[in-house]
């Protein structure tokens, strides 16, 4: 069993742009003589070496799946196009010593792609998901931020011999604190945990079970209907993208991009930019029959059910649910369709259908039937701030219990603000 389908993560982007890189620093080392470059000859050839190799590794895994044997293929290609680089470059000046490695590095190219396709008839049948005919007594496990109760029996998950998660059966309940409060799930078995689990002495495995969870845990039931999917776990792949943040993790491959910079690990190779912090590790527990799902990096967390999602990132949160979000941080936020409300950092907006009321620098501005008032008036500025702050709060504990915004109280609202705010008007 195989399971291949396409996820554009922020790696492939990065392998593309090395792809071009290398084909810059070609062009540059070609007319290294005319730019006054020929005494970084063999620097830029390395590099141009080195590049070869990381966007070949880089590029492993566009499907889901990927194996032991792309890793060997992509190898393979590297010392193929290594080899044609230093034979062809003999006439264009490449160093003698390097040239008479094209030979050496063409034998390792044949010698990989044997060992790619012997791998690969092997790996199918060894390097899959299963979950194992052995059951441990399920125990509370603490997560930091998330805990994980209930009562039930725990199955290792396997992928090539190594244990990547658990499979829990039984009552479980998963408990996350975010600044939106405490949030409680009753989670319907059976329950992958791709992490570390604490568990208890072995008991009697229940067969049944075990081909229904195995059944149950494969990839492209879980995520290739989920095309936005911005959370991706199953052991050995984790790929999470949140604000200004983008995380990859494959077998020998990871990649961080954040803010503070980027860091490709292939291997034993480092490539960065920067200085990003690098997450402890990727938890993530996930209900297989149905759609909830708790990924945590870091200080990172993000639930995702069939009705709402809720990302939480240090002191910011956002929620959404169809095409409602509500923004937590510094500023508020509040959005739905032709409804938005913001509020923080000295500035508020209110927009409702044809009406907009904004707050900044002390000044209101109105956009009210066709026409645009201004108000310099430091007790009106107060009132805007303080009624945007009322709203977003108000229509907030309605989003969060599933409500939904509720547009008559909010007609309500703006309609009140806008009568006090005529007073200002001469």
């Amino acid at each position: 069993m195989s399971y291949q389908f396409v996820y554009d993560s922020p790696r492939f982007r990065i392998a593309d742009y090395l792809k071009k890189l290398t084909g810059l620093l070609l062009i540059v080392w070609l007319f290294k003589k005319p730019l006054g470059l020929e005494n970084y000859n063999e620097y830029l050839v390395y590099a141009i070496i080195v590049l070869i190799f990381a966007f070949e590794l880089l590029s492993v895994g566009r499907w889901f799946g990927v194996t032991i044997s792309g890793v060997v293929f992509a190898f393979s290609k590297a010392f193929l196009w290594t080899s044609v680089f230093l034979y062809a470059g003999g006439w264009l000046g490449i160093p003698s010593e390097l040239h008479e490695m094209a030979g050496r590095a063409f034998a390792y190219s044949v010698v990989l792609a044997i060992a790619g396709l012997l791998v690969g008839r092997a790996e199918e049948r060894r390097f899959d998901w299963g979950v194992e005919k052995k059951a441990y007594e399920f125990q509370e496990t603490d997560f930091g931020d998330v805990v994980l109760r209930g009562s039930g029996k725990a199955y290792p998950v396997k992928f090539g011999g190594k244990r990547v998660g658990w499979v829990v059966e039984g009552s479980v309940e998963v408990e996350a604190d975010t600044p939106l409060g405490r949030i409680r799930k009753v989670l319907s078995s059976p329950v992958a945990v791709w992490g570390e689990l604490k568990v208890g002495k072995k008991v009697k495995a229940d067969e049944a079970f075990v081909e229904t969870a195995s059944r149950l845990i494969n990839p492209d039931r879980l995520y290739k209907s989920r095309k936005t999917a911005t959370a991706v776990d199953l052991g050995i792949i984790k790929v999470y993208e949140g604000e200004d943040f983008e995380y990859v993790k494959l077998p020998f491959i990871e990649v961080i991009e954040t803010p503070d910079g980027e860091e490709v690990k292939i291997g034993p190779i480092h490539i960065h930019n920067g200085n990003p912090r690098k997450p402890a590790g990727m938890l993530t527990i996930r209900e297989l029959r149905n759609g909830f799902q708790l990924t945590k990096v870091g200080d990172r967390l993000k639930i995702q059910t069939e009705e709402y999602s809720i990302e939480v990132d240090g002191n910011r949160v956002t929620y959404r649910s169809g095409n409602e979000v509500l923004s937590l941080g510094e500023a508020i936020s509040l959005r739905s369709g032709d409804v938005s409300v913001s509020v923080g950092r000295g500035r508020a907006k209110i927009r409702i259908e044809d009406v907009v009321i904004s707050a900044r620098d002390g000044k209101v501005r109105i956009r009210a039937g066709g026409r645009t008032y201004t108000v310099e008036d430091p007790e009106a500025y107060k009132l805007v701030m303080e009624k945007a702050k009322e709203i977003v709060e108000e229509q907030s504990a309605e989003l969060i219990e599933g409500l939904g915004i509720d547009r008559t109280l909010l007609n309500r609202r703006v309609k009140e603000l806008l009568d006090e705010l005529m007073g200002y008007i001469g």
